[in-house]
């Protein structure tokens, strides 16, 4: 019997549909909480060797089948390990009620005033800071490494926080929806060499975290008390409060024409 005799065949119902739609959006939202993780980095080298796995049996090399077998009967305790952060995110997710979020969480509009208003204080006041704001991407594994909270967005508990000489000034702020759900958080640095000297570990580490996840991260500097917006592995500088109000409004991650563009090296 041919394929497409086969394929005749098979006479699929509307159950057969749901489930497919199903099973294709929970593995949507799989490679979502994996996409731009260190986690994703791993999976791509199992699929490596799954496909070695495969071309090894084709070819009967027998002791590469035999190390390979090993390997994957005793890695999935380690795949375990390694994806313990994407699981725990995966299922905070699922615990989420979005019925919740449309009828608790402030609106957009007002947490972007909140977040811009104390963005424009802290840069007239030359105090320097870190705003990592989630968007897909969990940044559970971030919080993790400072001070869990549960606060409203606010512009006086935003600029609070980083006063100099306060216990959680030196880390970075994390926003997820409407709430700070952490502080004093260390942030990866990125590895990337940048054309300008004066950049701190502020801006490296807003880079670096927009390099593994696709955060919007907002940087004021202590230094020269402007402010950069890092997303999608770039920099932008001397935006301005209303450029930070659009951009948290919007959660596009996007630079507008009239900033200046850090170039990046590879």
């Amino acid at each position: 019997m041919s394929i497409l005799e086969q394929l005749r065949l098979l006479h699929a119902g509307w159950r057969d549909v749901l489930e497919v739609g199903i099973v294709s959006y929970a593995i949507y939202r799989v490679l979502l909480i994996l996409h731009r993780t260190r986690a994703m980095q791993v999976l791509a080298g199992v699929i490596v060797l799954a496909a070695a796995y495969g071309v090894a049996y084709v070819l009967q090399l027998g002791m590469i089948v035999y190390l390979l077998t090993f390997v994957f009967s005793y890695g999935l305790i380690a795949l375990l390990v390694v994806f313990a952060p994407e699981l725990r995110a995966a299922l905070a997710q699922i615990g989420r009620s979005p019925m919740s979020r449309i009828f608790a969480h402030m609106g957009e509009a007002e947490i972007a005033d909140e977040v811009s208003d104390a963005v424009e204080r802290l840069s007239r006041s030359g105090i320097g800071a870190i705003i990592a704001i989630e968007r897909e991407v969990s940044l559970d594994e971030y919080i993790q490494s400072g001070s869990a909270m549960q606060a409203k967005v606010s512009a006086d508990l935003l600029a609070t926080i980083f006063t100099p000489y306060s216990p959680l000034h030196d880390g970075a702020v994390i926003i997820r929806g409407d709430m700070i759900v952490g502080a004093g958080c260390i942030l990866p640095l990125s590895q990337a060499s940048l054309s300008d000297r004066s950049l701190g570990t502020r801006h490296r580490a807003a880079l670096g975290l927009s390099e593994e996840t696709d955060a919007l991260v907002l940087v004021v500097s202590e230094e020269t008390s402007t402010i950069t917006v890092a997303s999608n592995s770039r920099l932008w500088r001397n935006v301005s409060a209303p450029d930070v109000r659009e951009l948290v409004a919007a959660r596009s991650g996007r630079g507008t024409q009239q900033n200046q563009q850090l170039q990046i090296g590879s």
